[in-house]
């Protein structure tokens, strides 16, 4: 097991690596200069050649990437004397447009993309889950019919009209819910809570109604194997089957899309945290391509694709846990 993990972690560390290069590049080869959007409209020529030096913008690229990686384990410093600006580790790059390095900036936003992942993620397990093994418990069915017919429907609708539809019915029109903010969790647990219901169950139903036909179509084939008819055979109850022998095989395929969904959540729902004001990475990300602040679009980036690889890494290891025939 220690000599599987040290291989995936090796593994994982390329794959970063990778995906920083490669992003890197793309980033800082487009046509747009990361200088002039720093510097502002009204940048004089010597303020702009300025910028471009302490940006590193003036050398190589493959100097850049070095300087680049260099900081996100070392800290680095953009520029020289006394108008210098120290980026300590980890260094993500530095945004002129705030003012502050970029990992500043998403250390502040990721507690609220954090809170909204996993509080939606809880949703999205518990109704998606329920739904689908129901369904295929009783296959044929009316249950099953409706229960299919609802996911695809709640499938086919967008975030962002989920999202208004109950800003308007449960904010608004019935007020029920103070319209979403974030409150810390160790401050005001049931404002932190409420405040987010409502983005919650926007994710929830998106994703939800996608885990209930996959954990549905699961369940029906593992329940026809004929380990399951043997565990019936010897007057297992119907609940121990189920649930012990079905579920923790169905399960399988279901954590791979949940390391997958929950990774890239962790980075930010874009949409959801515009539509409801929410001062997450998401949102931060939007306002990044909004004044071409290539530094923390990067950054954004590079951190969705560290959560992505990380929770796909968690997802293998969880494979033994939940399919014992997996350790063999």
């Amino acid at each position: 097991m220690i000599i599987y993990l040290g291989r995936r972690l090796i593994g994982v560390a390329g794959i970063l690596l990778a995906i920083c290069a490669i992003t890197f590049t793309i980033f800082y080869l487009l046509p747009n200069d990361p200088a002039a959007a720093a510097c502002g409209k009204t940048c004089s020529p010597e303020r702009l050649a300025a910028v471009k030096v302490a940006m590193g913008l003036d050398q190589p690229i493959w100097s850049q990437f070095g300087s680049y990686l260099a900081g996100i384990f070392a800290g680095r410093d953009y520029g020289s004397g006394p108008s210098a600006v120290h980026c300590g580790f980890p260094c993500l790059g530095y945004s002129y447009e705030y003012g502050l390095p970029v990992w500043d900036l998403l250390a502040d936003r990721l507690p609220v993309s954090v809170s909204l992942a996993f509080g939606a993620a809880v949703l999205w397990l518990g109704l998606g889950l329920g739904a689908g093994v129901t369904s295929a418990l009783r296959k044929g069915s009316v249950t099953d019919r409706v229960l299919t017919v609802l996911s695809v429907g709640a499938a086919s609708l967008p975030v962002y009209f989920t999202s208004i539809m109950l800003i308007w019915g449960i904010v608004r029109s019935a007020g029920l819910l103070p319209y979403p903010s974030y409150h810390a969790l160790t401050e005001d647990p049931f404002g932190w809570a409420s405040n987010l219901l409502l983005p919650w169950i926007a994710l929830a139903l998106l994703y939800a109604a996608t885990y209930a036909r996959q954990s549905r179509n699961s369940m029906i084939e593992t329940m026809a194997e004929p380990y399951i008819r043997t565990a019936r055979a010897k007057g297992l109850p119907a609940l121990t089957v189920t649930v012990k022998h079905g579920l923790r095989s169905g399960m399988t395929p279901i954590l791979t899309i949940f390391g997958i969904d929950l990774g890239g959540l962790l980075a930010g729902a874009v949409i959801t945290e515009s539509i409801f004001g929410l001062p997450g990475v998401g949102r931060l990300f939007y306002d990044g391509l909004i004044r071409s602040d290539q530094p923390v679009i990067l950054g954004v980036t590079l951190l969705a694709a560290f959560f992505i690889v990380a929770a796909n890494l968690l997802v293998d290891l969880l494979y033994a846990v939940v399919d014992p025939r997996v350790r063999y």
